[in-house]
């Protein structure tokens, strides 16, 4: 009997790879009350209207199962009318499929967690052979072994979004609700000038290590800008995982050693604090500088207060009464800063603008002062400290507190520092006191001991006599 009709879809097969597929048919439109199919090799994919088979196909895909996939049966598939599904009955699950528009992809039927699951292992041609993609679907069946759910983390990588995207929602979601103003500041200019650049293209999921470390090391002639990056690189890849964009405990930033920093010890000595003080009483005199930078320098000096803090200070703040400044909000949260006879007087004396609530007023009304370094250039200049920054005020403050005999604690109060380590840097000046004490102390000591021993080397001679 013809089993090739002209017009009817067939598909070539050897009767050994399918004799487990014979079916009977009963077929009224050859005249015939049976016949096998697939007895010459082929095997009806689509039957003619009328005819009937004990096999019926899955509504959307049909399903051959060869012993083995090899590449010759997944070069023959052809599209039809809808999906061909090629099953290998030597390892469970793996197959190829072909769809109608002719794409063949690799896939896996496997169950996870009571689910059944479907993986896409790739499409047919480099690098997907049958070999290859049998191998990989002894690989991810090995990990659902394991306990591990191969489908899950498939559709993470669909999901995953790169470090440019990653930046953008951290800059927008996290910083404006957990960060100050000035870090929000540090943290997008991170972001934008360093990170987004150099790794704004890698997915989230994939960086590594390997990455942050050549990032790390592009940086390396501007070492301090090189660690701040990479702690706010740090901060994004924790906030990933705490967005379940990265596994947790996977942060790449993690022992990547940082650059070392030699901290800058600038403090001003009295003879120069002697030259500041003139430089800033000539220019009040003579009116070549805003009273209000004027005073905002002295309150720096005289107060050991951040820059931000003495710029957005607010008459409100002030107390003179108790002599303090009540901060509402500073970079370790609300502050007290106590204030001390000069800048008591200081601020009694310096004038106030009508209608403006900033103590340092700016050039617009209702305005602060924004920019203090051009004033604070030109009276360093003249004061002969060019290398003296503005924060070195602080420092210099905190040094005299030092030599003064107090207490790291109690200097790490007057400046406002949240943790002890960052008072630890003033140890070696607090401890001048205690060394020109314990001097003191030695010299009283060796006097005492070198006068007994002097008067009886002077009596020694009488004695033998």
């Amino acid at each position: 009997m013809n089993l090739r009709p002209s017009g009817y879809e067939l598909e070539r097969r050897t009767f050994r790879q399918y004799h487990q597929d014979i079916v009977s048919l009963i077929c009224a439109h050859f005249g015939a009350p049976s016949c096998i199919a697939g007895q010459l090799g082929y095997s009806l994919r689509e039957l003619p209207s009328g005819c009937q088979s004990p096999w019926q196909p899955n509504a959307r895909v049909d399903r051959y199962m060869p012993h083995k996939i090899t590449k010759r049966i997944v070069d023959q598939l052809s599209p039809a009318s809808r999906d061909v599904l090629v099953s290998d009955r030597e390892l469970k699950g793996f197959g190829v499929r072909c769809r109608v528009s002719g794409a063949k992809h690799y896939v896996l039927k496997t169950r996870i967690g009571g689910r059944q699951r479907w993986l896409t292992i790739g499409r047919h041609g480099s690098p997907w052979t049958p070999d290859t993609a049998r191998r990989e679907a002894l690989r991810l069946l090995g990990l659902r072994a394991a306990g591990q759910d191969p489908a899950m983390d498939r559709d993470r990588q669909k999901g995953a979004i790169t470090i440019a995207e990653l930046g953008a929602r951290f800059l927008q979601e996290h910083v404006p609700q957990h960060c100050k103003p000035r870090t929000a500041y540090e943290y997008r200019r991170a972001v934008q000038l360093f990170i987004e650049p150099a790794l704004g293209c890698h997915r989230v999921s994939d960086l590594l290590r390997a990455d942050v470390a050549q990032f790390h090391h592009d940086l390396r002639d501007r070492p301090y800008q090189a660690n701040r990056a990479l702690g706010v690189l740090s901060k994004m890849m924790n906030q990933a995982e705490a967005w379940g964009l990265r596994l947790d405990g996977s942060n790449p930033v993690r022992h990547v050693k940082k650059y070392r920093e030699d901290k800058r010890e600038r403090y001003l000595t009295k003879p120069e604090l002697q030259r500041l003080g003139a430089v800033l009483a000539d220019a009040e005199t003579k009116a070549v500088e805003s009273p209000f930078a004027i005073a905002a320098i002295g309150l720096l000096v005289l107060t050991g207060a951040r820059l931000t803090e003495i710029l957005t200070l607010r008459w409100e703040h002030v107390d003179l009464e108790n002599e303090v400044l009540r901060l509402p909000d500073s970079k370790t949260g609300a502050k007290l800063i106590y204030l001390n006879a000069a800048a008591t007087n200081l601020l009694r004396t310096m004038p106030r603008m009508a209608g403006n609530p900033y103590v340092i007023a700016g050039k617009n009304p209702g305005a602060r002062l924004i920019n203090l370094q051009k004033p604070w250039r030109r009276i360093r200049g003249k004061a002969n400290l060019a290398d003296v920054r503005i924060h070195d005020l602080r420092h210099s403050f905190a040094s005299v507190a030092a030599g003064t005999g107090m207490s790291l604690p109690m200097i790490g109060k007057l400046l406002g520092h949240s943790q002890p380590v960052t008072t630890a840097r003033y140890a070696h000046l607090a401890a001048d006191p205690i060394r020109a004490a314990s001097n003191l102390i030695g010299a009283e000591i060796d006097a005492a001991m070198n006068s007994k021993k002097g008067a009886q080397t002077r009596r020694a001679p009488r004695s033998h006599n």
